[in-house]
């Protein structure tokens, strides 16, 4: 055997004895044996530097050092899921289903793995590339990062595209490790698991990352469905290389649903890794397809919070908060204690209703609770433990800002500051306008906002733009560098497609997913502006309470002064993305791709097609109304033909987009 072919071997026995220990759990040799080989491929690859293979273990150690991380598109956006808090809201999801589903179909529970989700894609069995969620449309490159995870593996047995989603996470073993390390570093420890696997993906330097000992469960495939069930997708996964939890179940009923949510409730501490709950999902994926979406989530899986840890602590004041809304939030100081993993000295107290009814005071000791990702609050007053000289908390009657009267609405449970001017209003409001979510300005934090505030150097949102470098070099820490990087940021965000403006104005129940909507379907500011009450309460998605909200904040002649002044600044007003055609000979209709395509990549005919308003599945039945079929199409065009859908090729398909232009 020469040395290049005895690379090649070790490379292949070292993957698959990495993959029996890291994946399966079950590993066939000895640490010994794998150190040596490891070694002797190591050896190997000094000597032959141009013979190191990409998939080769020795190159999960890290040692490329980013300067940035990368933004990265998904082709197929990642939803979010609709939350249960109790066995009724469990049982209330179960009724939805039923009233949407016609047919027999099963649920698969799965644990909700407490880590950070991650999308990771191969071209004809290469890992090319792995990010993280982000907003669900836009997430950040951490390819580098995800190839020092040892059970993702860095080849595949597949042709084409895949792409998989799925949860990275922190064992508890590596995570006591790390803060074990740390602490004999002098340096700050980790709160819990999740934190500690979310700052080593972010990590510049991979090195680091390697270090953490991460690991990953993999659920998903994203577009065309490989089974037709997700228990067999998760089996398909696993025999393709990935590491699946093996802690699933199929269940019939809701009933068996709740005992198996109610035994990992029980379990979850013994784990070996952290949990909050159990994701719940219709089984069947025609079944999934057939009910489809709300605005922020599928409607055929719930994620089930398992039910709050409480710890008592005592209350050393309580401070008042004034929103970008007026809004004005009590929150308790606390006695710092330990809850769900992490150290809390600060609580909500929700509104003042809340206090009254729960007759919290100060120097109360209170049962703190924290289900989930939930900011901890407080459940009740231990009233046996209350101060004899306890008085009933003062509740203020003007805005601890501004000082003007604050307003408690028979409609609403929360005290408001209706001052437009109060200063604390126009921080909040400014530091939502710059957030990644809406204008992206990197580098105009909190602190940079307050002292350019104090400075009267802004107002409002239309004074960021007329900020000079002359008047950021004032400000405190506030470099030569730092000014011009934060005036290119600015400059930058003109461009912005126009829903991450409308988000960023900050219009009540107008959040990300439904600006773009709204963009979308309007094109433009001018056009949306205009839009009556009628026109956007019946678009698909919105309704009453948006409709009235947009139209009431767009005829304030305050906000149409402030338009034109961003308009004068040079801000985009225009939707830059795809926009949706209602009347195109697709609209309506739902499509399923198959077969190799020669014109386009899937998912760019996919984005076509739903921009021409059609609605494109990865599985043939007979609510289908067209197939795409490409070269080597399958069962899928099998299927079609026996249910007599109509089929196109690709070459049917170039001629109708070209009508359409």
């Amino acid at each position: 055997m020469t040395d290049k072919e005895r690379i090649k071997a070790l490379v292949g026995e070292l993957n698959q004895y990495a993959r029996e220990y890291y994946v399966l759990d079950q590993p066939t040799v000895s640490d010994a044996t794998y150190d040596r080989l490891y070694q002797e491929l190591e050896q190997l690859e000094v000597k032959y530097p141009d013979w190191v293979l990409e998939k080769s273990p020795t190159q999960r150690v890290g040692g490329v050092v980013l300067e940035r991380f990368e933004k990265v598109v998904h082709d197929i956006a990642l939803y979010s899921l609709s939350d249960a808090f109790s066995k009724e809201e469990l049982f209330a999801f179960d009724m939805r289903i039923k009233k949407l589903v016609n047919q027999p179909f099963s649920y698969i529970c799965e644990l909700k793995i407490d880590g950070l989700s991650v999308s990771l894609k191969y071209q004809n069995g290469v890992f090319i590339q792995g990010a993280t969620r982000g907003d669900g449309v836009i997430g950040e490159n951490i390819t580098e990062n995800l190839r020092t995870i040892q059970d993702i593996p860095l080849s595949l047995d597949t042709q084409g595209t895949l792409e998989v989603r799925g949860e990275a996470y922190m064992p508890k073993r590596s995570f006591d490790k790390l803060n074990q390390a740390r602490e004999l570093e002098g340096l700050a420890t980790f709160a819990n698991p999740r934190n500690a696997a979310a700052g080593s993906l972010r990590q510049l330097d991979t090195k680091v990352t390697a270090k953490r000992n991460l690991a990953t469960f993999i659920y998903q495939v994203a577009g065309e469905n490989i089974a037709l069930t997700q228990s067999e997708t998760l089996n398909q996964l696993k025999n393709l290389g990935f590491s699946i939890n093996p802690s699933y179940q199929v269940c019939q009923t809701i009933d068996e649903v709740w005992t198996f949510v109610t035994e990992m409730a029980e379990q979850r501490h013994k784990l070996p890794y952290e949990i909050d709950g159990v994701v719940i999902k219709v089984n069947q994926f025609v079944s999934q397809e057939a009910m489809g979406f709300t605005v922020k989530a599928p409607r055929w899986a719930v994620a089930y919070k398992f039910p709050a840890e409480e710890v008592e602590t005592r209350i050393i004041s309580i401070d008042w908060q004034v929103g970008r809304t007026g809004v004005v939030t009590p929150t308790a100081n606390l006695t710092p204690v330990s809850i769900a993993g992490t150290t809390v000295s600060r609580a909500t107290l929700h509104n003042v209703d809340n206090i009254k009814a729960k007759d919290i005071r100060l120097n109360d000791t209170v049962i703190l609770y924290k289900a989930g990702d939930i900011i901890p609050a407080i459940s009740q007053v231990v009233f046996d433990k209350r101060p004899l000289d306890s008085l009933p908390l003062e509740i203020p009657i003007d805005c601890p800002i501004c000082h003007l009267p604050l307003v408690h609405f028979d409609d609403e449970v929360a005290l408001r500051c209706i001052n437009p001017m109060c200063q604390a209003q126009i921080k909040e409001q400014l530091a939502h306008f710059v957030s990644r979510a809406a204008m992206n300005i990197d580098g105009l934090g909190p602190r940079v906002i307050n002292q350019l505030f104090d400075l009267e150097l802004i107002g409002d949102v239309a004074d960021l733009y007329r900020l000079t470098f002359d008047q950021l070099i004032q400000l405190d820490k506030i470099q030569e560098k730092s000014a011009t990087n934060l005036l290119e940021a600015i400059e930058k965000s003109k461009s912005n497609s126009v829903e991450k403006l409308i988000f960023g104005l900050g219009v009540r129940h107008i959040g990300a997913k439904v600006a773009k909507r709204l963009a979308e379907h309007f094109g433009n500011l001018e056009q949306i502006m205009q839009a009556s009450f009628e026109e956007i309460s019946e678009l698909d998605g919105l309704g009453v309470k948006i409709a009235e909200s947009v139209t009431t904040y767009f005829a304030n002649i305050k906000v149409r002064e402030l338009i034109h002044e961003l308009q004068d600044s040079g801000l985009n007003f225009d939707y830059l993305g795809v926009r949706m055609t209602e009347n195109s000979e697709f609209s309506g209709k739902t499509i399923v791709l198959t077969g190799k395509l020669g014109r386009y990549q899937r998912s760019e005919l996919k984005e076509i097609l739903e921009a021409l308003g059609a609605k494109v599945t990865g599985s043939v039945s007979k609510k289908t109304d067209l197939v795409i079929a490409g070269n080597d199409a399958g069962s899928k065009l099998s299927k079609a033909e026996s249910l007599g859908i109509e089929v196109l090729g690709e070459e049917d398909i170039l001629k109708k987009l070209k009508s359409e232009e």
